[in-house]
């Protein structure tokens, strides 16, 4: 191999980055089924909440009375016939799973605490162009589709992306690596010609705040 050649990197297993699950299966449409289902899902709600202009909340509290409605009937049919009862799963949430719900929360509240004490008493100015950038970019977003279509673009990168990753995946690399190259030196002029520019407190007055 000559000097000048790049040294190819390693090929990531995508299914093994989502876990190597039923999750990775379906994303990266190894269970096609599921891929199917969640791709008519998506698109069903999307269409009937977005384009028809049905109601989340009419929906969800329709469907909910309908499901009580057939369970009490069928529990009270069953009751008169000597038919079993419906066969309703435990209808409760463990400690266990209550626990990590709580502790997964409680890791994404900290960072965003974190990131808010960075920006306001450590006046970090650099993570503060960051989240505003980040912020804007989102605003930018949310002007020209609602949240429901966002969340449906979402599910069709997330049933597309991966898959075409996993099949280009040292193409893509490689463009991703040049446009992360770009950002940086964009983000250092930035950095040069502005943000070091800026006052910053002195240690004196981070210790007396």
């Amino acid at each position: 191999m000559a000097m000048g050649d790049s040294v190819p990197t390693p090929r990531i297993s995508v299914h093994q980055a989502f876990g190597g699950g039923l999750v990775a299966d379906v994303l990266l449409w190894r269970k096609w089924c599921g891929g199917v289902v969640m791709l008519a899902s998506a698109t069903t709600f999307w269409c009937l909440f977005e384009l028809a202009g049905y109601s989340i909340l009419s929906f969800v509290a329709n469907v909910l009375l309908l499901l009580v409605v057939i369970l009490f009937f069928w529990a009270k049919s069953a009751s008169l016939l000597n038919r079993p009862l419906p066969p309703l799963p435990n209808l409760e949430i463990s400690e266990r799973t209550a626990g990590k719900i709580a502790d997964e929360l409680q890791v994404w509240v900290n960072i965003a605490l974190s990131i808010a004490h960075d920006i306001t008493l450590g006046r970090n100015l650099k993570l503060l162009f960051k989240v505003g950038v980040a912020l804007w970019f989102v605003s930018f977003i949310g002007s020209f589709f609602s949240f429901l279509t966002v969340v449906y673009i979402g599910v069709i990168l997330s049933l597309s992306v991966p898959v075409l990753y996993d099949k280009y995946q040292h193409h893509i690399d490689e463009k991703l690596s040049v446009t992360n190259k770009i950002i940086q030196t964009q983000y250092r002029k930035i950095d040069e010609a502005v943000l070091r520019k800026l006052p910053l407190p002195s240690k004196k007055e981070k210790k007396m705040q």
